[in-house]
C-alpha cells in the first residue's frame, strides 16, 4: 500500500503541517523580504533628524555634512556584508545588521537627548556609519537571496524589494507619529529598534532555495505590486493631508493602522498562492503519470589543461585569469569584475549619479529654510522624495524587465535616461520658481530609486550571480565617494561661505549657528551637481554601446536551462519513488 505523501506527495491535510509548509514556503520567504526591506531605508530620514543633530550638538552646515557623509559611507559601502554572506547563511548576516542597527541608532539619540555627555564629532560619525551599514546586511541577507532564488525575475524582484525601501522612509515617519508624536528625536529611537526587531522575527525565513519557476510567477508579483502602489498613493496621500491639515495624535494612530494593514496585505496573496499549491500536491496520481526523461546530446567537452589532467596537482593562481575575463553574463570572479572596463563605467556613473542625489537629498533641510519654506511644508519633502524614490525602484525594474524580455532594450539605456531626468531636478533647484522644490523633490527621488535598482540590476547581469553577494555591495562604492566630494567639500562648504557674505553686507557677525537665506545659497552647488550629473549620463551611455548585443541576446538562457535541468531531476527522482 503506497502512502498519502508517495502517491499526490502533499502528505497529511492537518493544518498545522499547512502552516509550516507555508512558512517554510518561497513565497512566505519574499513577504518576509518585504517587510525587512521596508525597515531598513532609514539613511533616507535623515533630512528630517539632522536638524535636531545640528541644533542640540551644535555643529556648522560642513560638520553636519561631513555626518551625512558618514552615514552614506555606511550606507554604501557593504563589502564586508558581502564577503560575510559568501561563507555563512543569510540568518547570521541579518543578525549582524540587526545588532549594527540598533548600537548605531541608539547611540545616536542617547546624544541628541543629553543622556550621555556630548561625544565629539568622529564618535558621531562612527554611530551613524554603523547604524547605516546595518543596511547593507539586511540587503545582502534579504534582497541578495531573493534574486539568487528568482534568477528569471530579477529586474522586477530588486525593484519591488528596493522599492519597499524607498517607502520605508514614509512608512516609519508615520509609525513614530503615532507612537511619539512629532518629536524628531524620537525618530532616532524608532530607527534603532524597529528594523532591527523585524530583522531578527524573520531571521530564519529568509534562505535560498532551488529555483523553480511558476506559470504565474509574474502574476504573483504583480499582486504585490498592485498593493504596494496602494501603499504608495495613500502614503502620498495622508502625507499631504497631515500637513494641510492640523492632525490630532488619534489621526496619525489611524493612519498608522492602515499602513499596517497595507503592509500585511501580500501576506494574503502568499497564503492564496501556498493554498492552490498545497491542494495541487494532495492530489492522487492515478494511474501514475509516465515521465520520460530526454538526455540532452552530449557535447565534447574541451581537453583539460595539463594543470587539470594531473588530478589538480598543479594549482593555479586566482591573479592568473584576472583579464581573461569570461563572456559577458556568465560568472565574473570577484577580482575579474572589479578590475573590468564595464565595472569602471558603472563606478564613474555611480560617482556621478548617486553622488550628486544623495547630496540633493541630505541637503533638502536646509534648501526648504534658504527658499523660505514652512518647517511643515519642508518635512513634506522628504517624505515626497521617498515615495518617487520607491516609485523609481519599482519602474525601472518591472518596465526594464519588461523592455528587456520583448525588445532586447539595453538597462543602461534607462540608466541614461534617468541620470538626464536628475539632471533637470537639480537645474531646477540651481534656478528656483515658485512651488518648483516639489517637482525637484519628485525627479530627484525618482531617479535616485530608478539608478539603485539599474545599477544591482545590471551588475547581476553583466558579472553573473555566483559572487553577487560581495559584487552587489563592491558596485555602490562609488555612492558614497561622490557624497564626500559633492555634498561636503563642495555643497558644504559653498553653503556656509553665504551666510558669512550676508552678515558682513548687513554689518552683523554672527555668534552662533549661521543661516543662509535665498537662492543664492545652494544656486552655484547645484550647478556643479547637474553638470557633474550629465557626465555620469554620459558614462552610462558608452556603456549601453558596449553592451547592446549582450542584451539583444536571450540573457536568461542559462537560467532557464538550469531550471529545466532542476525540474527533470525532480520529476525523475518522484518517479522513481512510485514504482
Amino acid at each position: 500500500m503506497t502512502s498519502s505523501s508517495s502517491s499526490g506527495g502533499g502528505g497529511s491535510s492537518d493544518p498545522g503541517n499547512f502552516v509550516v509548509y507555508l512558512i517554510r514556503g518561497r513565497w512566505f520567504m519574499v513577504f518576509a523580504s518585504l517587510l525587512i526591506m521596508s525597515g531598513a531605508g532609514a539613511t533616507y530620514l535623515f533630512g528630517i533628524y539632522s536638524k535636531q543633530i545640528k541644533a542640540s550638538l551644535g555643529y556648522n552646515q560642513e560638520t553636519l555634512n561631513l555626518i551625512g557623509f558618514f552615514k552614506d559611507l555606511g550606507a554604501n559601502v557593504g563589502v564586508l556584508s558581502g564577503l560575510i554572506a559568501e561563507v555563512t547563511p543569510p540568518w547570521f548576516v541579518l543578525l549582524i545588521g540587526a545588532g549594527m542597527n540598533f548600537v548605531g541608532y541608539f547611540m545616536i539619540w542617547l546624544a541628541v537627548t543629553g543622556k550621555i555627555a556630548k561625544p565629539a564629532v568622529w564618535h558621531m560619525c562612527l554611530y551613524i556609519c554603523i547604524g547605516a551599514n546595518s543596511q547593507n546586511f539586511a540587503n545582502t541577507g534579504a534582497l541578495v537571496t531573493c534574486v539568487k532564488n528568482f534568477p528569471e525575475s530579477r529586474g522586477i524582484m530588486l525593484g519591488l524589494l528596493k522599492g519597499f525601501v524607498g517607502l520605508s522612509g514614509a512608512v516609519m515617519t508615520q509609525l513614530y507619529l503615532a507612537i511619539y508624536g512629532n518629536d524628531a528625536k524620537s525618530l532616532i529611537l524608532l530607527i534603532g529598534w524597529l528594523p532591527a526587531s523585524i530583522s531578527i522575527i524573520f531571521v530564519y525565513i529568509i534562505r535560498e532555495m532551488p529555483v523553480v519557476r511558476q506559470p504565474n510567477e509574474k502574476k504573483i508579483f504583480y499582486h504585490f505590486l498592485y498593493i504596494s502602489i496602494a501603499l504608495a498613493l495613500f502614503l502620498m496621500c495622508i502625507t499631504i493631508t497631515q500637513k494641510q491639515l492640523k492632525f490630532p495624535h488619534a489621526g496619525y494612530i489611524a493612519s498608522a493602522i492602515v499602513v499596517c494593514i497595507l503592509l500585511f496585505l501580500p501576506l494574503l496573496v502568499v497564503i492564496k498562492q501556498e493554498v492552490e499549491t498545497w491542494n495541487l500536491k494532495k492530489l492522487p496520481i492515478d494511474p501514475p503519470t509516465k515521465v520520460t526523461v530526454e538526455k540532452p546530446p552530449v557535447i565534447a567537452s574541451k581537453p583539460a589543461s595539463s594543470s587539470t589532467q594531473l588530478g589538480g596537482e598543479k594549482q593555479v593562481s586566482c591573479f592568473s585569469n584576472i583579464f581573461k575575463t569570461p563572456d559577458r553574463g556568465e560568472d565574473y570572479t570577484i577580482l575579474q569584475a572589479l578590475l573590468s572596463i564595464d565595472m569602471l563605467i558603472i563606478f564613474l556613473a555611480t560617482f556621478c549619479g548617486l553622488g550628486s542625489s544623495l547630496s540633493a537629498i541630505d541637503n533638502l533641510g536646509q534648501l526648504g529654510e534658504a527658499l523660505g519654506y514652512p518647517t511643515l511644508t519642508i518635512s513634506t519633502f522628504a517624505s515626497l522624495v521617498s515615495i518617487w524614490n520607491y516609485s523609481g525602484r519599482v519602474f525601472s525594474g518591472y518596465v526594464s524587465e519588461a523592455l528587456v524580455a520583448n525588445l532586447g532594450f539595453p538597462r543602461p539605456l534607462m540608466m541614461t535616461i534617468v541620470l538626464v531626468l536628475s539632471c533637470i531636478g537639480l537645474l531646477v533647484i540651481a534656478f528656483p520658481f515658485n512651488g518648483s522644490l516639489y517637482i525637484a523633490s519628485i525627479l530627484i527621488g525618482f531617479s535616485f530609486g530608478a539608478q539603485l535598482t539599474m545599477l544591482f540590476t545590471i551588475i547581476s547581469e553583466l558579472f553573473g550571480l555566483k559572487y553577487y553577494s560581495t559584487l552587489f555591495n563592491c558596485g555602490q562604492l562609488a555612492s558614497p565617494i561622490g557624497s564626500y566630494v559633492l555634498n561636503v567639500k563642495i555643497t558644504g562648504v559653498l553653503y556656509d561661505k553665504e551666510p558669512h557674505k550676508q552678515f558682513l553686507n548687513i554689518g552683523h557677525v554672527p555668534v552662533k549657528e549661521l543661516t543662509c537665506i535665498g537662492v543664492q545659497c545652494y544656486r552655484l552647488s547645484f550647478i556643479i551637481l547637474a553638470a557633474v550629473t550629465a557626465l555620469g549620463a554620459l558614462a552610462s551611455f558608452i556603456l549601453v554601446i558596449r553592451t547592446r548585443q549582450f542584451y539583444k541576446g536571450d540573457i536568461y538562457k542559462k537560467f532557464r536551462e538550469d531550471t529545466k535541468a532542476g525540474e527533470v531531476d525532480m520529476a525523475t527522482t518522484s518517479s522513481t519513488g512510485q514504482r
